[in-house]
């Protein structure tokens, strides 16, 4: 009996769980976040013992002059396809913080594929439009979810142990993330207490072309909607 049951505590003692939880964001002058959209956070678990990470393949689509996700969240060694769903050209690149990359110049039709194989954030913009723009957040964990609507988010599949939550959002100063830092630790099923994210002191700065230079204007691409791909 004593042996039973010390297999069935061991069982248990070692299932993963699903940690769940909700963001807030707060001091926002962005409309849709005022309407309670408050999608678009990444949230993180990290261990002080690195979990192996498996690869993803995740995808940005340009579109009405658009990348679609806005934010994506992939760990470390994933690769990242941009393919060219619109009747122009297109010149995806970063070349602030995270991990630089230039797709060049490619048609509609097209498509890039990018890996990224070191942590941090990676701003993404379009050479021609510069009105485009994303965020690739690669993370060391495989323990990652992004928030939806209504700010809920599930990580599932953790281990128990000792964990550093994390969470970024792309309208908060790194002190006010770095601030919300938690240590957590794992041992079941566990809603975490609600996060409350300020977006105050926020500022939206132009960023440049590839080149450091101010875009120029672009030219009427109208004909090519009119007549293009759907």
């Amino acid at each position: 009996m004593t042996w039973r049951s010390l297999i069935f505590f061991s069982a248990t003692w070692l299932a993963a769980a699903d940690i769940a939880g909700s963001v807030e964001l707060t001091n926002s002058r962005v409309a849709a976040v005022r309407k309670r959209d408050f999608s678009g956070v990444a949230v993180w678990l990290e261990s002080s013992t690195p979990a192996a990470t498996a690869p993803v393949t995740q995808t940005i689509v340009q579109k009405n002059k658009r990348f679609t996700p806005h934010i994506t969240l992939v760990p470390t060694g994933s690769a990242v396809d941009f393919p060219n769903y619109d009747p122009i050209f297109h010149n995806a690149f970063s070349n602030v913080a995270g991990q630089p990359f230039d797709t060049g110049l490619y048609p509609p039709g097209g498509t890039r594929r990018v890996r990224f194989q070191r942590s941090g954030v990676v701003r993404v913009f379009c050479n021609i439009h510069s009105t485009m723009s994303a965020v690739i957040v690669v993370v060391n964990s495989p323990y990652r979810a992004l928030t939806d609507r209504a700010g809920s988010f599930r990580i599932t599949g953790v281990p128990p142990g000792d964990y550093t939550l994390h969470v970024w959002h792309e309208r908060a100063d790194d002190s006010v993330l770095k601030a919300l830092d938690r240590r957590i630790r794992v041992t079941a099923d566990a809603a975490l207490p609600a996060i409350a994210i300020s977006e105050a002191g926020y500022l939206s700065v132009p960023h440049k072309n590839k080149h450091g230079l101010d875009y120029p204007p672009v030219p009427d691409e109208t004909p090519a909607y009119s007549g293009g791909r759907k």
